[in-house]
């Protein structure tokens, strides 16, 4: 009786001790590009603080913000080898590994946040993150970077004519490259740390980002035009490196997923605000703003078709009709 008694003592502290050797503390080393004051920033934030909810604070979060663990190739780069667990970057960084992320940056496939939102979260965007694992990393889903508008310091671009000749910084990315060619701009690939410099010093004429990325880095203090082109819907990818992820147990490979999904609804409703609000405090900091007509931007559109359709001829022809597809269903919205 008293074997039994012991045993089953034994049993009981080995059941209650499981759980507590399964959910070891976790450090996330979580980089990004963008400043501490950008929506992306605060999304990473709410995921921390989310994640440590979840995990009762057994896995934390350390932000590592604007490129201080080095660009996103290098970061994509250290998240396949395990050194570090998790990055933001936009989706264009992955085009090199998956080259059917280039899809995501044609130029004026969407023309709201409704419908790109409706383009990323369903198939065809899973169908992009399904490519990735063997790529040695995870994806769990999209968060909000916003359309990408032009500025520079010459003039305001109202039409296609007025891109001529600039010499617009663009990703190293060849769906950039090729567009911006489409319009006779001289496109010039550098890397987000190398922006502000080439600026400051006229090695480029002019860049294109978000709203929120323009304001957050400065650069209407060396730009002072800036035009609504919203020529490509941006997004980041919330990147996990796959041998991270498979040192997780079942349950918090569940908590990553839902803190992904819960702070990417709050960041995306933040960046889009933020995006609203950053037209007034640019020009408030004395930059020139201009619309550009839905006339020109399908002036624009027309330019760039020749551009999509190459690239599209060199992608996994179901990926393309995927897109194709989703996009017809997206616009119907």
């Amino acid at each position: 009786m008293k074997l039994l008694r012991t045993l089953i003592a034994t049993g009981l502290c080995l059941a209650f001790a499981a759980p507590a050797l399964a959910q070891q503390e976790r450090t996330i080393r979580f980089g990004h590009l963008n400043n501490t004051d950008h929506p992306i920033s605060f999304g990473v934030k709410k995921f921390a603080e989310i994640i440590s909810a979840k995990s009762g604070g057994k896995i934390k979060v350390q932000e590592y913000p604007a490129n201080q663990l080095g660009s996103e190739l290098q970061q994509q780069s250290a998240l396949q080898g395990g050194v570090q667990q998790m990055s933001l970057p936009a989706t264009t960084s992955l085009a090199g590994i998956v080259k059917e992320f280039g899809l995501i940056d044609f130029p004026f496939a969407v023309s709201n946040f409704e419908q790109a939102d409706a383009l990323l979260d369903g198939p065809f965007g899973k169908a992009l993150l399904d490519k990735l694992p063997e790529k040695g990393l995870v994806a769990l889903g999209y968060w909000d970077l916003g359309f990408r508008n032009v500025t520079n310091s010459k003039h305001p671009v109202n039409k296609p004519e007025d891109l001529q000749g600039l010499k617009i910084r663009v990703i190293p990315n060849p769906v950039f490259l090729e567009t911006f060619k489409a319009f006779n701009a001289n496109p010039v690939p550098l890397s987000f740390s190398e922006l502000y410099s080439a600026l400051e010093t006229k090695a480029v004429d002019g860049q294109e980002n978000p709203f929120a990325v323009i304001l957050s880095n400065k650069f209407y203090e060396v730009q002072k035009y800036v035009s609504a082109t919203n020529h490509v819907y941006a997004a980041n990818i919330v990147l996990v490196s796959k041998k991270f992820w498979d040192q997780l147990t079942p349950e918090e490979q569940k908590w990553m997923n839902e803190a992904a999904d819960e702070s990417r609804i709050y960041q995306r409703k933040l960046s889009r605000e933020a995006a609203a609000k950053a037209v007034g405090e640019l020009q408030a900091k004395g930059a020139t703003f201009n619309l550009v007509s839905p006339e020109q931007q399908a002036r624009m559109r027309d330019i760039a078709k020749p551009v999509t359709d190459k690239f599209s001829a060199n992608y996994d022809p179901a990926i393309v009709k995927l897109y194709n597809d989703e996009l017809a269903r997206v616009r119907q919205q």
